[in-house]
């Protein structure tokens, strides 16, 4: 699956799309991929998923668990783990850090790929093998549907992208003319309230 295939699988869900977006990392941006849009269609997310865990084994071999961080990590880890046939697990908030809960459990020195959806700045990914490796977790890499850092993201292993895309992003006072004149929305997660 090529990049340009990918964003096709976004433009196909009506999941690509272009105003000012605060982004779950709090970073402004013109574009936003609204990806629960391209997970709420099982069959676009086999296509993606199954891309992803070809291109994991390819690249770092096959694991032995997939995790990922709640809540915009679910599905596409649950999915990649599915096409990998391995176990599905995800870590959740627990006192302002990421923990396994639910009684999920992974061996020691168990081979894990932690598997994002959309990575910009790398934070969730980073809190995320944190705490892979707190359970006793050897990440083996970080893998995700779209990485939207052009690259620069660093989450402290190999990271895997279907689709690196260069989208700036941009702090709240540092925004370009063209972006501050553009009425605001808020679609992150991050700061929701529940």
């Amino acid at each position: 699956m090529t990049p340009e295939d990918v964003l096709e699988e976004f433009r196909g869900a009506g999941a690509l799309r272009e105003g000012h977006f605060v982004l779950s990392s709090g970073l402004h941006s013109a574009v936003f991929l609204q990806k629960n849009l391209v997970f709420a269609q099982p069959d676009r997310c086999e296509r993606l998923c199954k891309a992803l865990a070809a291109r994991i084994v390819a690249q770092v071999g096959q694991p032995d668990v997939a995790i990922s961080p709640a809540v915009g990590g679910i599905i596409p880890g649950y999915e990649t783990a599915r096409q990998l046939g391995v176990q599905s697990l995800y870590v959740e908030r627990e006192g302002g850090a990421f923990k396994l809960r639910r009684g999920f459990h992974i061996e020691p020195g168990a081979r894990v790929v932690m598997v994002e959806d959309i990575v910009t700045t790398g934070l969730s990914s980073r809190e995320c093998i944190a705490a892979i490796r707190e359970a006793g977790g050897e990440v083996i890499a970080a893998a995700c549907i779209v990485d939207r850092s052009g690259g620069r993201a660093d989450v402290g292993v190999p990271l895997i992208a279907l689709a690196t895309l260069d989208v700036p992003a941009y702090e709240a006072d540092k925004l370009p003319p063209e972006l501050a004149a553009i009425p605001v929305q808020d679609p992150g997660s991050r700061r929701l309230k529940g």
